[in-house]
């Protein structure tokens, strides 16, 4: 683990905990923004993009609040990826946060990826 290190982004979401829930958790709302096609089966999520295929493990979850990914081919036993919602008790705003690991190098590219994948799950929650 000592080669990657853990990054969190936190992003503003102009929707609810539970229409943003469903697109992270579930392989149709994760097609419409994280990959070209996502399958299920059993706790595997598999990820199509342009072709290749890339599998995780489904961790954790909780409804309406996190739910936590290993990708199956990593070396790092520890590193994940992690949504988590959360809302302002006073405002009601929700917080999409995303958890992540990459090598020290590449952290600021890897939140740029993620920073262009949100910007498309907004658009498409019309946010």
């Amino acid at each position: 683990m000592a080669d990657t290190k853990k990054f969190e982004l936190e992003f503003p979401i102009n929707v609810s905990p539970k229409v943003l829930y469903y697109r992270l958790s579930t392989p149709s709302g994760l097609s419409e923004w994280f990959a070209d096609d996502v399958n299920l089966k059993g706790t595997v999520f598999t990820f199509i993009w342009d072709g290749n295929e890339q599998q995780a493990e489904l961790l954790g979850k909780k409804d309406n609040k996190f739910i936590r990914f290993r990708w199956i081919d990593s070396t790092e036993k520890e590193s994940y990826f992690e949504f988590r919602i959360s809302q302002d008790d006073l405002t009601g705003d929700v917080f999409l946060h995303v958890t992540d690991f990459a090598e020290e190098d590449e952290v600021e590219g890897s939140s740029e990826l993620w920073e262009k994948q949100v910007a498309e799950l907004k658009h498409n929650l019309g946010s």
